[in-house]
């Protein structure tokens, strides 16, 4: 299972034995509370020594995809940053954070850093696609940011009689459906300067995550929905990580 990206920032805690050893037991939590419920928050140290975590899995995998994701991304997450003072790994199916003295992140619509995927390919008639889009993102962002929907969406939207278009938004569950909402209005709202009328495009922030394309997806996945595959194939699209 490989990641779709990742943001380290801050010092490294390498060498730092007391740090490494709280970064690794939030991330053990983090895998061993969220592979039961998709979701979980954790810590350990105290004061200015203290790490935060979090961990989420997409809200339509299986359980055994959501525990084989939140397990890899505590596998590579140390090593990809270096213990850094904050990291970040997205899959398509988890994504997981840990930062050092900042419980700030939890409960706080977080789109300062992201990975967007772009799909290399361009629609014909551009104008009538980002209007599907526009559409289906509508559907999908609302039923996310509604109370007690575990802050996912997903729907579909007919662009042609052959081409349909599939959505997905999806906010962490320590944001209330407000902060939800603003999250996901931000990250459609950079659609226009990043995916234009490409086939798929995916924007993901460390508290949502907005994704469209013109393939299912998303589980279930559509019997005879024209070749639907659950994950990315990364040689289809370029990638543009954000930083704050």
């Amino acid at each position: 299972m490989d990641s779709i990206g990742s943001y380290c920032a801050g010092i490294s805690f390498a060498g730092n034995s007391k740090a490494i050893a709280s970064i690794n037991y939030v991330l053990a939590d983090l895998v061993a509370s969220a592979s039961t419920g998709g979701f979980a928050t954790s810590s350990a140290g105290k004061g200015d020594k203290a790490i935060y975590g979090l961990a989420q899995c997409r809200g339509d995998v299986s359980a055994s995809d959501c525990t084989a994701c939140l397990a890899d991304a505590a596998k590579q997450l140390p090593s990809t940053c270096s213990y850094s003072a904050d990291a970040r790994i997205w899959y398509d199916y988890c994504f997981v954070r840990y930062a050092s003295n900042n419980a700030g992140f939890i409960g706080q619509a977080d789109t300062d850093a992201g990975v967007i995927l772009v799909n290399t390919q361009a629609m014909d008639d551009g104008k009538a696609f980002e209007k599907a889009v526009g559409k289906v993102m509508g559907k999908v962002t609302a039923q996310a940011a509604a109370a007690g929907s575990g802050g996912l969406g997903r729907d579909k939207e007919q662009y042609t009689p052959f081409v349909s278009v599939y959505g997905l938004a999806q906010c962490t569950r320590d944001l209330a459906p407000l902060a939800c909402a603003q999250c996901l209005s931000t990250a459609v709202s950079r659609f226009g300067q990043y995916c234009g009328a490409q086939e798929g495009c995916q924007i993901n922030y460390s508290s949502c995550r907005v994704r469209y394309e013109i393939y299912p997806f998303y589980f279930p996945l559509v019997a005879g929905g024209g070749g639907g595959r659950a994950t990315t194939d990364m040689t289809k699209y370029n990638k543009i990580v954000v930083h704050p």
